[in-house]
């Protein structure tokens, strides 16, 4: 996938990427690379009549009139070809103009639109100005590194007054502008000195903050960081599928094929993270709108007037708090998660190359500059982190929002109504009602759900929440009853449907066993056919609630004859029956949710088989997709979210050292981002399209999350974290607790190391990990 979602999004990328491949072929990134004076390269005309440089210009002003977005879509997509030039820098001046007030808009945005000017942003400087009698600001002092400096026409910098900061545009030619030898070999940076130049009123960009500016460096900055990091997962990928070692494509190994699926990870993060700065910035009205810094939260790269780094960012007390705040925040996060995720990515790009990654003939190491670079411009991380925490501890959060289309609002009305009359009832009657209304699990058909598309979906959530209605809790239950509605039979689904949906029957899961678990396929439970049913004997194992459930839904095989996957059986059975046997299993918490379970001789009637006989792995296969979603949809009951550590944070009675401030950040970054990507797989959902890697990234972060919230507030605890693990004994029973109960998470539901598997095999295409023995 990529930053934007939308067709027109994507056909966007896919005409800047089909354009690139035709005018930045190999030979124009190595020409730039070995050229000692940085130029306008070959192709920047033709990329101006693709209108790539006035995308998010006005068309009064010359450009296309979209937005802030698709810049970051091209930006991206050029990111990916490591494309030499000025462009980046053009589209940043463009950008901090516009967001400006005042003439040098209407002056300078056609000429940065149509290629005829370039442009560069210092985000440090030393300058200082002073005005006249006349009004004319005249400015000294250095300004450096400045992106594309040595080829930009026009210069916007920070420049510090009696009244404050304030940003001037000057030309070029009015300054002297020495280039620095730069990491990054396809793009240069440089020095630019300014004596008393003369700056005019229609130069001074009225109206323009620094946060503002540094806002649109992180979006930008942080969707060209994207790119270079699709890239390097792409090529490592690539490689990994074709490079043999040992006999197998290095693919194959494990070790190779996670660390190509956590860079896959880091680059929907970064994505996701990226995507919401825009949105963010987009609905508090504009980059300036995020707020002023409150200062001292990190130490800053600039000098009392130097523009600062991420750390600056922050949300001012004034009366734009609120939506300004949720753009800072946003913003902040985005700075620490796409930059840092590009070089990630282009470290792990080199290691995955080996030896030929290291070479300078090959491109890897183009991409690792250009993503040291980006890092380096944007300040560290741990500024833009502390920021994160800065915000946070204030009370800013960031909502995910639906922008539901406007012809929802008849569909809304109508299930507000409905859920106004259940939420009159109470208890029993109340859940039925939901169980009835189809509400309970409105995806599925009817007469069990509604058949609801993913509008109708969002839109029944959002009602239950106003309304303070609660469904029913199925726990398993919700994982078996969609398996019921496609495969049972009409006497199944009449018999145990309608008591589950209402929350009536508690069920068990009998999948695992001593010898398969995420190997679910090896199970060795017998099913032996007999008069009328059949009957089951074997072990189950890590069974949660079998010691309360009233039945459970049990794989057994039937036969041994064709591949592991054949001659499975999906039963229903009574926990009541004679012959089943529950031994509760004591956790590390002390506490005992799961429990080992034996079936002796255990009869099922042919009534309860579910599905065809022998064709059981895929009955079971429906269900373990439920629980997969099911399991990674939040704390896992654990409690141990984001809004839990942060009340733990303003009950501690102190203020934290700056190693807890960016440990809490690195928390928020990662829970943020996994709303991110849930947002974004609502949204694919919406259009109709798949999720994509998305749902498979959020999924894989969110059952490590809880476990990374809970060691944080351990950490928080300090010496206070040796009370025993019991939730009655406070804040540390509480959290202790939590960072026991939450090591089970990266286990049930599939294993964190099979998720990358997955990850690396289905959407990086790497090859499947070999039968055992060959």
């Amino acid at each position: 996938m990529a930053i934007g979602l939308s067709e027109e999004h994507q056909a966007l990328r896919e005409s800047v990427i089909g354009w690139a491949e035709r005018a930045i072929p190999a030979e124009v990134v190595r020409a730039a690379v070995a050229a000692e004076n940085e130029e306008r390269p070959a192709f920047w005309q033709s990329l101006a009549d693709q209108g790539l440089l006035g995308l998010h210009i006005p068309e009064e002003h010359g450009g296309s009139g979209y937005g802030l977005l698709e810049a970051a879509v091209a930006v991206e997509a050029l990111g990916e070809r490591v494309a030499p030039g000025p462009y980046l820098p053009t589209v940043l001046a463009g950008a901090v103009i516009l967001a400006s007030d005042g003439k040098a808009r209407a002056e300078l945005l056609p000429g940065l639109a149509d290629g005829t000017l370039t442009g560069a942003v210092a985000l440090t400087a030393s300058v200082t100005g002073s005005r006249g009698q006349d009004g004319v600001l005249t400015v000294s002092g250095v300004a450096e590194p400045v992106l594309g400096g040595a080829s930009a026409d026009v210069l916007v910098l920070p420049v510090g007054t009696d009244t404050g900061q304030e940003w001037i545009v000057v030309d070029a030619s009015a300054v002297t502008v020495t280039p620095i030898r730069a990491l990054d070999l396809t793009r240069g940076v440089a020095r630019v000195e300014l004596e008393a130049v003369a700056v005019p009123a229609g130069r001074v960009l009225d109206g323009l903050e620094r946060s503002g500016v540094l806002g649109l460096a992180a979006i930008l900055c942080g969707a060209e960081a994207a790119g270079v990091a699709a890239w390097c997962v792409s090529a490592a990928a690539e490689y990994a599928k074709v490079r043999v070692q040992f006999g197998r494509p290095i693919g194959q190994f494990q070790g190779v094929k996670h660390k190509a699926a956590r860079m896959l990870v880091a680059l929907e993060q970064a994505r996701a993270t990226v995507w919401d700065a825009t949105r963010a910035v987009d609905a508090a009205g504009g980059a300036n709108a995020a707020g002023e810094p409150e200062g001292g939260t990190g130490a800053g790269t600039g000098t009392g007037t130097g523009a600062g780094t991420g750390a600056e960012i922050g949300a001012g007390t004034d009366a734009r708090e609120g939506r300004g705040d949720e753009a800072a925040y946003a913003v902040a996060i985005a700075g620490v998660v796409a930059p840092d995720a590009a070089v990630q990515c282009a470290k792990d790009a080199v290691q995955i190359f080996g030896g030929i990654g290291y070479t300078y003939e090959h491109d890897v190491h183009l991409y690792y500059r250009r993503a040291l670079t980006l890092r380096a411009l944007l300040g560290p991380s741990t500024e833009w982190a502390d920021t994160v925490a800065s915000l946070a501890l204030r009370g800013v959060r960031r909502e995910m929002e639906i922008d539901l289309p406007e012809d929802a609002s008849a569909l809304r009305e109508r299930i507000r109504t409905e859920i106004a009359e259940i939420a009159e009832l109470e208890g029993g009657e109340q859940k039925r009602a939901l169980a009835e209304a189809g509400y309970v699990m409105p995806h599925l058909a009817g007469p069990w759900g509604r058949d609801a598309g993913p509008l109708e979906q969002v839109l029944i959530l959002q009602e239950l929440r106003a309304a303070e209605v609660r469904l029913p809790q199925m726990i398993i239950g919700a994982w078996v009853v969609p398996s019921i509605v496609v495969y049972g039979t009409p006497y199944q689904q009449e018999r145990f449907l309608p008591p589950t949906l209402r929350g009536e029957m508690l069920w068990c899961q009998l999948f695992s066993e001593p010898g398969a678990g995420s190997d679910l396929a090896s199970l060795q439970m017998r099913a032996e056919k007999v008069e009328g049913g059949w009957r089951l004997n074997g072990q189950k194992i890590w069974t949660s609630l079998a010691h309360v459930a009233e039945w459970g839904i049990c794989v057994a095989r039937n036969s041994s004859a064709g591949s592991k996957h054949e001659g499975i059986t999906y039963f229903l059975v009574d926990m009541r029956s004679e012959g089943v046997t529950v031994r509760p299993l004591t956790e590390m918490t002390g506490e005992t949710l799961f429990n080992e379970v034996f079936l002796d001789d255990v009869f099922v009637p042919d009534e309860l088989v579910v599905g065809e006989v022998g064709q059981g792995w895929q009955v079971a296969r429906n269900t373990l997709s439920n629980e997969r979603v099911s399991l990674s949809s939040g704390s896992g009951g654990t409690g141990s979210s984001v809004s839990d550590l942060l009340g733990l944070v303003g009950r501690l009675g102190r203020d934290l050292t700056g190693a807890e401030r960016q440990e809490l950040a690195r928390v928020l970054c990662e829970g943020h981002s996994i709303n991110a990507l849930g947002l974004r797989v609502t949204l694919r959902q919406l259009s109709g399209a798949h999720p994509g890697a998305d749902g498979s990234v959020r999924k894989l972060l969110s059952t490590s999350h809880a476990q990374h919230v809970s060691e944080c507030a351990v950490a928080l605890l300090g010496s206070a974290a040796v009370v025993a693990a019991d939730m009655r004994l406070g804040d540390a029973g509480y959290w202790t607790r939590a960072a026991l109960a939450t090591r089970a998470m990266t286990i049930y539901g599939g294993t964190t190391e099979v998720q990358l598997n997955i990850i690396g095999e289905r959407l990086l295409g790497l090859p499947r990990d070999p039968e055992p023995g060959r």
